[in-house]
């Protein structure tokens, strides 16, 4: 049983008139440090309501870049079946499903139509994972093009670590026979007023794109998880991730670590930081990302420092990364392939603000 407070925390989202709050979730190791052994927990919590209800479908998970990836994977990995998620990255020769977050600070979001082509023989039911449901809207487009583009073919489901679903937006849901799984119900009536309350303390960091020698491990054998995949040949892929970092990082078990994700890229670091645990090192992980939140001093808010980074995938894109800690060791773990110079200057000056041992693991 969870309750709103293990998972909650609320923040103010900059500069969107359409929704000024922002649900920050504590265990999703995205915008807040958390080990990552609670957060795959939390996920596989969440996936064992789907294990009970669906044992005779054959299913597609669907993750929602960019917060939900990775409990998207682990939801799909804890049940067994096939796995993708949304993108807004770009991928070279394929034909995507268009559709639009309407609150979101980055709208457009992308499905590879050519891997839905290649399950749809295999797949009758499609559930679409994400950290928290507050509409549904967003999630009705899709299912929307995929009944347009695929009539009667797939029947539909939504796992969510939140829904904050008013009664008319379940109501619509249950008419359309859209199963819905999630771990807390949140009532977000309040929530506007509450973040209106929230002062800015101006903790922001610009961008340092001073040049930096960092130690590069190079991994093989990736996986893209934007694309199309089995989840147990998506797990083998994470675990023998592992053993490359294991084998040539010099891990020392009475260390503490941040293992630190980049953008929709997120399972691969969470699994690797779950693995340091089991190898008793003290861990935490969380990751870079699109979304410009407010910090602020009051303690009961949950992000205090900002820092402003380029995106490791485009040296164009604003990213951010929020409240970086002292560790003994920061391992970077992303899929880029670091062709942007000042992401990846950025994200470890970022780092350097409170740690000397920062490595890079590049797996693409």
């Amino acid at each position: 049983m969870y309750l709103e407070s293990d998972l909650v925390a609320l923040a103010k989202r900059e500069n969107n008139k359409k929704r000024n709050y922002l649900v920050v979730n504590k265990r999703q190791g995205k915008h807040i440090a958390v080990s990552p052994t609670l957060a795959l927990k939390t996920f596989s919590d969440l996936a064992k309501q789907i294990i009970d209800a669906e044992k005779d479908s054959k299913i597609l998970f669907v993750g929602f870049a960019e917060t939900a990836t990775a409990i998207g994977a682990q939801v799909a990995i804890t049940v067994g079946g096939k796995y993708m998620h949304t993108t807004r990255e770009q991928i070279p020769g394929v034909e995507y499903l268009y559709f639009t977050e309407s609150h979101s600070h980055a709208t457009e979001q992308k499905l590879v139509k050519d891997d839905i082509d290649a399950v749809c023989d295999d797949v009758d039911k499609i559930i679409f994972v994400e950290d928290e449901v507050t509409t549904g809207n967003t999630i009705l487009k899709i299912i929307n093009i995929l009944d347009e583009k695929y009539p009667g073919k797939f029947e539909y489901g939504v796992a969510s670590l939140l829904n904050g679903m008013n009664q008319d937006s379940l109501d619509q849901y249950k008419k359309r026979n859209i199963d819905l799984y999630y771990l807390v119900k949140t009532n977000h009536d309040a929530y506007p007023e509450i973040a209106d309350k929230f002062v800015s303390n101006n903790n922001y960091i610009q961008p340092d794109f001073t040049s930096v020698n960092t130690n590069i491990l190079n991994a093989s054998n990736y996986v893209n998880a934007r694309r199309l995949v089995d989840t147990s040949e998506y797990l083998s892929a994470c675990e023998n991730l592992w053993n490359q970092v294991s084998t040539q990082l010099d891990i020392e078990t009475s260390k503490s670590y941040l293992v630190c994700g980049t953008e929709e890229f997120m399972f691969p670091a969470i699994y690797v930081g779950k693995r340091l645990e089991e190898e008793g090192c003290t861990v935490k992980t969380h990751s870079t990302t699109r979304s410009p939140i407010v910090v602020s001093a009051d303690e009961d808010y949950p992000l205090h420092q900002r820092f402003e980074l380029r995106s490791l995938y485009d040296d164009d894109r604003v990213t951010y990364i929020y409240d970086i800690r002292k560790y003994d060791s920061v391992i970077i773990v992303t899929d880029s392939k670091l062709n942007s110079t000042k992401g990846l200057n950025s994200l470890v000056n970022a780092a350097k603000s409170q740690n000397t041992d920062i490595k890079i693991v590049r797996w693409c």
